[in-house]
């Protein structure tokens, strides 16, 4: 099996370097395309308006200049020589990827991109209690679950416009007893915020962070899973879709284009 590696923390994470070593346990035919640094929050972009850069580190390990999304796609379509990978894997990032924080991942777009070039894609994230520079993941957690997951997903295979998003515990590897399969969650407490600051010419800037506050998930979704101390994995696509509102409004904007009531 052909596994192509990507992530969105940058090709010197060591999310990266555990990456490799569980993709070492399941093939011997392992390709690296990683951002050159953090792309946290990138989510699907693309560089459009400056050329890709690549630096190759050795025969099958590149760092580019560019996004997660860059990095799959010149890889699968430039760099990586016939045949194509069998497998992408993205991560393991620092830091859960779950509820909405999905549409924002760039761990999750990197796998996103490799479902949309036609290979199967899985990300993996280690969740933190606390996300600061002075904390460490739990990474030997998805280092010693990952490798059975991963294979376990491949057996049993899925299909081809779904990616799979799995949330390794903040929990050391003796603690973590279960799997979930889960849902997309929703946070019902709005953690990201912007503190404004002043530089030294007295002039306001802002800074963009998250608040350590947890919420209160339903069972069933991958935010209470992780919570509990189990491993979450959602299938999730790229279809946004909400159809009850579609037939909902199809009896009322179906046909010609509705015009503008005059005022009563």
């Amino acid at each position: 099996m052909r596994i192509l590696l990507t992530n969105d923390d940058g090709i010197n994470a060591e999310g990266l370097r555990v990456l490799e070593r569980i993709a070492a346990r399941l093939s011997d035919d392992v390709w690296v395309a990683a951002p050159e640094g953090e792309q946290s929050g990138a989510s699907r972009s693309l560089t459009l308006a400056e050329p890709l850069r690549v630096r190759r580190l050795d025969e099958r390990r590149v760092a580019i200049l560019g996004t997660p999304t860059d990095c799959v796609m010149l890889a699968v379509t430039q760099l990586i020589p016939d045949p194509a990978p069998d497998l992408v894997l993205s991560g393991v990032n620092r830091g859960m990827n779950v509820a909405e924080d999905i549409t924002m991942s760039g761990t999750v777009a990197g796998a996103i991109e490799g479902m949309a070039l036609g290979i199967p894609s899985i990300a993996l994230s280690q969740m933190m209690r606390v996300y600061r520079d002075d904390e460490r993941a739990l990474y030997e957690t998805a280092e010693t679950f990952a490798p059975g997951v991963i294979q376990r997903l491949v057996d049993a295979g899925w299909p081809k416009d779904v990616v799979m998003n799995v949330n390794f515990p903040a929990q050391p590897p003796d603690e973590v007893t279960a799997v979930e399969v889960t849902r997309q969650g929703f946070r019902d407490v709005r953690t990201r915020y912007a503190e404004r600051r002043k530089d030294l010419r007295g002039r306001d800037y802002y800074w963009l962070g998250f608040r350590a506050e947890p919420s209160e998930p339903p069972d069933g979704t991958d935010l209470r899973a992780v919570y509990d101390g189990r491993i979450s994995i959602t299938p999730v696509h790229i279809d946004l879709t909400h159809m009850p509102t579609v037939h909902a409004l199809k009896g009322m904007l179906g046909g010609a284009p509705p015009k503008l009531r005059a005022p009563s």
